[in-house]
């Protein structure tokens, strides 16, 4: 029966066998490229196409500069001496961006680890003792084991026992390949954290400022009115005005006192979040960030060519990063279909008494070459190859699709920034002639030349425009502040951050920067 298997088995391996071995030799990471990969199997890697676009759409503004700029510190264009220092607190305590930090440690740790494999996987310093009892009654060669062996057997060994698995293939190299990208991976979500970090604290500290503003525009009105309803209230008294008047002015005054407490939510919740962003439980800020204006944006900004983007964004250079490492997979599997080649070794000494083991006589080595070979697994090798070509090209496509959201969110802010000006600009007119017009009417309506109505409408339209000025100012400032992010400006700054008080992102090895300064 088994001689009957044995027949069938062995011309089906033999076919096998074949097959593998034609798949290899024409397949494009198989043994034809081998040498060219510096004994390596399985693809090197090429950087994909990104879809860029060849300039910005409102390149032709003058507010938008084309050349190539640099981001180390885009939060001094606002001179602000508070978001400095919030800046600075934040990227010392903010707990996101030290999680971010443990994570290039974790990746550095497994790099050595890949490392490690290349030297002997299995090393291990032995001792043992053995006492064996022999029966008197086993025969050897026709006679009683007492009359071969003594009854009694002591074995004392210690030594060192190694197993080394070579890597003649590559992949072990390829795994060192696709752990150096997963640190340069790590340090990109290092960068872009820090990133994400710069733009939140500035963000939500011109909100916080914004509301500020916002609040006291409510408060100057709430007093114009209160003066308004006193003014109603004497001509009432003097016969002079109706009770239509003082309703009216009454009904100014508390719609605007209502727009105050949304605006005091706002406020709070733009002071709490900001002390998450600072690693503090909540607590208000006000009292040391003082009072101050909404930061004043400047005019223009400086965007470079969309280009730059795929060497800039931290985001986009971490999904080229994934790419590449998921890559290098692709030759440790293909490294399956071929026989593995390691050696297994004891180096020591035996001997049956303990006095005399250490005795240069009782040194004992062997040495034991092997092999092994997958034979029977194609199917599922190849189809592992597949699998990881498949994932291979799944990051790419992340990576292509983070380079058009990367243009996206530039061109939204971009946008955004110079509208917004735009918008502030005609508001600023609106709210003069406004103010103007009340300090008119409310004149006029003193000397009786025209009715509460006028009045009215005149001082809700001044709440209104210095209400929209005040959030146009502040969109203009967040605008730019998003740009500056979707352009993946601002880690840069701690690359050399020696004399800065953040910490300085953790950088490169020297093989990322060969392969990874792109």
């Amino acid at each position: 029966m088994w001689q009957t298997l044995n027949r069938r088995i062995q011309p089906h391996g033999a076919l096998l066998a074949v097959s593998i071995l034609a798949q290899l030799a024409g397949g494009c990471g198989g043994l034809r490229n081998w040498l060219h990969n510096d004994f390596k199997v399985g693809p090197n890697f090429e950087q994909p196409p990104a879809p860029v676009a060849p300039t910005w759409i409102d390149a032709a503004d003058p507010r938008v500069a084309m050349k190539p700029v640099e981001f180390d510190a885009w939060w001094d264009t606002f001179n602000d001496p508070a978001l400095q220092s919030l800046i600075d607190a934040a990227c010392r305590q903010n707990l996101d961006l030290r999680t971010a930090a443990t994570r290039v440690l974790q990746a550095q740790a497994q790099r050595n680890i890949a490392a490690g494999n290349l030297f002997p996987q299995s090393q291990t310093i032995t001792g043992n003792y053995a006492n064996a009892q022999l029966s008197k009654n086993l025969a050897v060669l026709g006679g009683p084991a007492a009359a071969a062996f003594p009854g009694s057997v002591n074995l004392w060994s210690v030594g060192f026992n190694a197993t080394w698995e070579l890597d003649f293939w590559g992949n072990m190299r390829r795994n060192i390949e696709s752990a150096d990208a997963q640190i340069a991976s790590s340090i990109d979500a290092y960068n872009n954290a820090l990133v994400t970090l710069l733009g939140d604290v500035a963000t939500n500290y011109v909100q916080l400022r914004t509301f500020q503003q916002r609040v006291e525009y409510a408060k100057r009105n709430v007093e114009i009115q209160k003066g308004s309803l006193a003014l109603a209230e004497a001509r009432l008294r003097d016969g002079k005005a109706t009770a239509l008047d003082v309703m009216q002015a009454k009904s100014s005054l508390a719609q605007t006192e209502s727009s105050i407490p949304p605006l005091m939510i706002g406020l709070r919740q733009a002071n709490d979040r900001l002390c998450t962003l600072l690693g503090v439980p909540p607590q208000e800020l006000v009292p040391t960030l003082g009072e101050a204006p909404i930061p004043i944006a400047p005019p223009e900004v400086a965007a470079g060519i969309p280009a730059e983007l795929i060497q800039r964004r931290p985001d986009v250079r971490r999904a080229l990063d994934d790419a590449m490492a998921q890559s290098a997979q692709i030759g440790v599997a293909e490294a399956d279909f071929y026989p593995q080649f390691g050696v297994m070794g004891f180096f020591g000494f035996v001997a049956s008494d303990f006095s005399k083991l250490f005795n240069g006589q009782s040194f004992t080595s062997l040495v034991l070459p092997n092999f092994s070979w997958k034979i029977m697994n194609y199917g599922r090798i190849l189809n592992n190859v597949r699998y990881q070509d498949a994932k291979f090209q799944e990051k790419v496509l992340t990576y292509q699709q983070t380079v058009l959201t990367a243009g996206r969110e530039v061109e939204d802010a971009l946008v955004a920034f110079l509208q917004y000006q735009m918008q502030a600009k005609s508001l600023e007119e609106s709210v003069k002639q406004a103010a103007d017009a009340v300090e008119l009417v409310q004149a006029q309506y003193k000397g009786g030349l025209v009715d509460f109505n006028r009045l009215f409408t005149a001082q809700l339209q001044l709440v209104a425009q210095q209400d929209q000025l005040a959030a146009a100012q502040g969109n203009i400032a967040v605008s730019l502040i998003a740009a500056y992010r979707a352009l993946g400006g601002g880690w840069q700054s701690f690359q050399q951050a020696a004399a800065q008080e953040c910490p300085p992102a953790p950088r490169r090895t020297g093989w990322l920067h060969r392969r990874m300064d792109y």
